[in-house]
């Protein structure tokens, strides 16, 4: 016998609510956080215990909560940040769905008290299961406390599922540090077990945000960050990325917020991949803080239970506009831009405080690069980076006793070459050390590059045309892209529902396994309307060809051809770093070089 449909009682309703928004302590603090914020709040604290097992208070000095609607505050969807549909296309709020604070309540001994600016203060506490609260007087400044006990005490399975007290711990401080990236000038307290753990001061001056950055991301990714300011109509983007040279093995150093808030977006990932998918090897994850700012209206924040997700109503023109921003950041690095490793890092007790501010970089007009007046072959003959122009003021140069500084090169000058395999030149900072193989393979490349762009793809008809099985979906797609795949070089007709037949390849690929290439390109067009992977595959081919075409080690150098590769990456994209993301040069400063003599001492 089938039971009849009956209401949920609002206990059991605010459960189910509190498993879609409460997954564990950090979730909680996530919540209250985003609260706070929304109240204008410049001084946020945090009372930890257990890992947020046993006690998680949170006291804000934001604009509080009235008396009268302490206890409406509790109930599910009551909220004071949207009223009617209009306000759902143009949220500004973190917060906005009134669940959070039931949705705690429902499995918590929860205390709210609060007081409004010239009043005194209130207080309700709620104990799970009970069905109403009881409003009373407290002693409260301006501003709400939000103090959360006993965590799923009245849900002991939920309970079972949490970690350890550290691993919870861990949890909340990168909840806590990622809101802390976005918010400077909000200052951040947190205790745990009544010892202080954390403290964000607020920032406002560009040193102080640099300072925070390091508290929160590292003092190695604040020393290799350069900052990106973009704009396009209707967006901007700014914030830090870290270049290519530092990399991580995990994409544990990346946060993205739109409009003020922290996302997960496969749009925004898949930009930023393809800014960097020929500076790095292709296990490993560039880190980067960014700050995209967007119209609401143009963006939906209401997709997740936990919002931790969003949807573009342009996706392509955002992934273009951040893919595009980041690209002409990384490919405008040049020696002296840029701070490469260096042999000896600043300890953080030797660093002068403030932390000076990184590297700008502002999008602006595209300006016209100059280009050089030499040719590189990719082949193995004598080394063809001879520039007459600059074997010239090389010459005059060294008929002089001491180089002058004023037309001194960023890379300055090649003094010899070690072991076959770097060259070591000086400059006005000191000692460079350059690795002429790498060096060389990404001045290739980059020109193998632009020629095969200024030729565009040329197509290769096959003789016996390729046909391949495939989805009635994945049919639908290639016929819906064709003037996607014909711009690619790849022809591409429809046989019968569910196959397709392959009749011109780019030139490049035409000894190439194009089946797995044609597939993932399909599902890229499916997932986010635009495939990247041709040009990776392209792009991986050139920069095989530079590999084995640029000079090899025991290669002896003469002065001039070393001097000549050193101009040649003063003017070339991304010569921070080879094709794979190994850095190509560092620099060892003359105090370095003191110090490791102990000069001075």
């Amino acid at each position: 016998m089938t039971s009849r449909i009956q209401k949920l009682t609002p206990l059991v309703a605010n459960q189910i609510a509190a498993g879609e928004v409460i997954e564990r302590p950090s979730s909680i603090i996530k919540e209250l956080l985003e609260n706070s914020l929304d109240a204008g709040a410049t001084k946020i604290e945090f009372d930890i215990e257990q890992g947020g097992m046993r006690l998680i208070r949170v006291r804000d000095s934001g604009s509080g909560i009235h008396p009268d609607d302490l206890v409406l505050a509790l109930s599910r969807h009551a909220t004071s940040k949207i009223q009617n549909m209009d306000d759902l296309e143009k949220i500004m709020t973190l917060g906005f769905r009134g669940e959070a604070l039931a949705s705690i309540a429902s499995v918590s001994r929860l205390t709210l008290s609060s007081a409004v600016e010239s009043q005194s203060g209130w207080q309700v506490s709620v104990h799970g299961n009970e069905q109403s609260a009881q409003l009373e007087p407290a002693a409260h400044p301006q501003g709400t406390t939000v103090e959360v006990r006993d965590l799923f005490f009245n849900t002991p399975a939920r309970r079972k599922f949490l970690r350890t007290e550290k691993t919870e711990f861990d949890h909340i401080d990168e909840v806590i540090k990622r809101v802390a990236l976005c918010h400077f000038h909000v200052n951040f307290t947190v205790k745990h077990n009544e010892k202080l753990i954390r403290q964000y001061r607020a920032a406002t001056s560009e040193a102080e945000k640099i300072q925070r950055l390091s508290d929160a991301c590292g003092v190695p990714f604040a020393d290799n960050a350069l900052k990106i300011e973009a704009q396009a109509t209707g967006l901007r983007l700014w914030g830090w990325i870290a270049s290519p040279t530092f990399s991580r093995s995990q994409p544990d150093l990346q946060y993205f917020y739109v409009n003020g808030r922290t996302v997960k977006d496969k749009v925004v990932s898949h930009a930023v991949r393809h800014a960097y998918h020929d500076v790095m090897y292709q296990d490993r994850h560039p880190a980067f803080v960014l700050f995209l700012e967007i119209d609401p209206s143009q963006v939906d924040v209401n997709v997740h239970p936990a919002k931790h997700e969003v949807r573009f109503r342009e996706s392509r023109l955002v992934h273009d506009f951040i893919c595009r921003s980041l690209q002409e950041v990384l490919a405008d690095i040049r020696p002296g831009q840029s701070v490469p490793p260096t042999a000896i890092s600043a300890t953080q007790s030797e660093r002068q405080q403030p932390i000076e501010p990184v590297r700008e970089y502002t999008r602006g007009p595209t300006s016209q690069k100059p280009s050089g007046n030499y040719h590189v072959t990719p082949r193995q003959t004598p080394l063809p980076l001879k520039m007459q122009e600059q074997m010239v003021v090389y010459n005059q140069l060294h008929t002089e006793q001491e180089v002058p500084k004023e037309i001194a090169c960023e890379l300055g000058y090649a003094l010899a070459q070690l072991q076959g395999i770097y060259i070591l030149a000086e400059n006005t900072n000191g000692l460079v050390l350059v690795d002429m193989h790498a060096a060389h393979e990404r001045v290739l490349y980059e020109q193998l590059k632009k020629s095969f762009q200024d030729q565009a793809l040329i197509s290769q008809p096959l003789l016996v045309p390729l046909t391949m099985q495939l989805s009635e979906r994945e049919v639908n797609c290639v016929e819906q892209y064709a003037n996607v795949f014909e711009s690619l070089g790849l022809k591409i007709t429809r046989m019968s529902q569910d196959s397709i037949a392959i009749r011109e390849v780019p030139e490049l690929l035409r000894e190439g396994n194009i089946d797995p290439l044609i597939r993932d390109m399909i599902a890229d067009l499916i997932e986010h309307e635009q495939s990247v992977r041709l040009d990776e595959r392209i792009h991986h081919i050139l920069g095989t060809m530079a590999c084995h075409s640029a000079v090899r080690s025991q290669r002896k150098l003469t002065v001039p051809e070393m001097n000549a590769l050193l101009r040649a990456m003063e003017k070339t994209d991304h010569s921070g770093q080879c094709n794979h993301g190994r850095p190509t040069w560092m620099q060892l400063s003359m105090q370095e070089l003191d110090k490791l003599f102990l000069r001075g001492r």
